[in-house]
């Protein structure tokens, strides 16, 4: 048998002669590294690893530092009553509106309520009284709500903002958008079985629609859960009678929905 080393020098004869002298040379005598110009400077110091906190306990509950304050609590969503939340609008400057009423208007009516009625906002005659619904448009809701055999004092009745717009104007965004946490917790507390949004501000609040009002009718809509039949508010009934016909056939429906 051949000699390992004796073939080993035969192949690199041959790949001297086949013009492989450099391969010869790498592979026969390996190339000492050139020495730097630069002396070589003293290895870095090691780093010493990061501290990290002590893990807890098994079975401790975390807690955040005391000084951390990671969640503010809002007390619109904490309101137990509608008595604490009326006390929360009472004191509420969330948006221009609070600069010229004389007084809020929460809303009124049974906490247990099975239908829930929501309007704009309060008019002149609300301002005066903090009561929702008075004056001529109150008087016509207390009728149409009689004749759906529901008394006034078994219903709820608010509105989206709580406060009169200047001139009986409709409510603008960011007046909505400050104040319809009350509404939405006003809802939540009292539960109803039903919601009457009477108008298309209160339509497209309760719905998060850009719809119009005539597009939004004559359907059952849902707000967590709870029918929303969408009518005419009363005070449009009294400039336009014609929507009277309308509006009995929209809270016909909500009285159907209260019986099922």
């Amino acid at each position: 048998m051949t000699d390992p080393r004796t073939l080993a020098r035969a192949y690199l004869e041959q790949q001297r002669l086949l013009g492989g002298d450099t391969v010869v040379r790498a592979v026969a005598e390996p190339v000492e590294p050139r020495a730097s110009a630069v002396p070589p400077g003293p290895p870095p110091p090691a780093q010493a690893p990061t501290a990290r906190p002590p893990l807890p306990p098994p079975g401790t509950s975390w807690e955040p530092p005391a000084s951390t304050d990671l969640f503010t609590a809002d007390p619109v969503r904490e309101a137990v009553s509608l008595d604490e939340l009326a006390t929360l609008i009472a004191a509420c400057t969330k948006c221009r509106l609070c600069e010229r009423r004389t007084n809020t208007v929460p809303g009124e009516g049974p906490p247990d309520a099975r239908l829930l009625v929501v309007g704009e906002g309060p008019g002149r005659t609300e301002d005066e009284t903090g009561r929702p619904f008075v004056g001529q448009a109150g008087e016509l809701l207390t009728k149409i709500l009689a004749a759906i055999d529901l008394p006034r004092d078994r219903v709820y009745i608010c509105n989206v903002v709580k406060c009169r717009p200047p001139e009986n104007r409709a409510p603008q965004f960011d007046e909505i958008a400050a104040c319809v946490p009350y509404l939405f917790r006003q809802i939540d507390l009292v539960r109803p079985k039903v919601i009457l949004a009477m108008g298309g501000t209160a339509a497209q609040t309760m719905l998060n629609s850009k719809q119009s009002l005539g597009a939004m009718r004559n359907q059952v809509h849902r707000f967590r859960g709870i029918p929303v039949i969408v009518t005419y508010h009363p005070a449009a009934l009294l400039r336009n009678p014609n929507w009277k016909k309308p509006t009995w056939d929209d809270v016909r429906i909500a009285r159907r929905l209260l019986d099922d």
